[in-house]
């Protein structure tokens, strides 16, 4: 078994649990999520906890265990409080704008950048060079912010490009005189 997997699931006030053959469905103040039990995962609710365990014939699915914990924690923790990734810009003319459903990046390309926002997040710009994504889904917010990333990742020399807030761009140097 787990150690992470062994840990209840906290439930907040305004969070209700329901468990229902194969279906856990979470509903909070910021919404609702359903997702999919594996037929090897029991889950109780018990008060205000959630309890995952393996089911009596399923000892060799321990791998799993701590992995459905999290699943379940990160439904519990979207639908109260929400996730949020914040992405900085750095560049000269680099910039970001909100287009009705499309966001527009400016990366120093011919073409200006328009990626549809999905279903269920939110993006908020600030001073043009800061794209906050928030959601429900840690998985969906974490993904789509992935994929902005990816469109311009930090490059080593001078920096430039899309990164995590906080991340830290290990520069190199350039081009240097051989020593004889």
């Amino acid at each position: 078994m787990s150690r992470k997997g062994k840990l209840p699931i906290l439930i907040p006030k305004d969070v209700e649990v329901k468990v229902n053959s194969g279906e856990i469905t979470v509903k909070g103040p910021k919404g609702s999520l359903h997702g999919k039990i594996f037929p090897e995962i029991a889950l109780k609710v018990e008060g205000n906890e959630v309890h995952v365990h393996l089911a009596d014939d399923a000892k060799d699915c321990g791998n799993i265990h701590g992995l459905y914990r999290s699943l379940v924690q990160n439904m519990v923790t979207g639908t109260s409080e929400g996730f949020q990734v914040r992405l900085e810009m750095v560049g000269v003319g680099y910039r970001a704008a909100i287009q009705g459903k499309l966001l527009d990046l400016q990366l120093g390309f011919s073409h200006p950048t328009k990626l549809p926002i999905p279903e269920g997040i939110t993006i908020t710009v600030d001073k043009n060079t800061v794209i906050v994504i928030s959601g429900i889904d840690k998985q969906r917010v974490g993904q789509f912010a992935a994929s902005i990333r990816a469109m311009k990742p930090p490059e080593p020399y001078q920096g430039k490009g899309i990164r995590y807030a906080g991340e830290y761009v290990r520069k190199k140097d350039g081009k240097s005189a051989s020593k004889k």
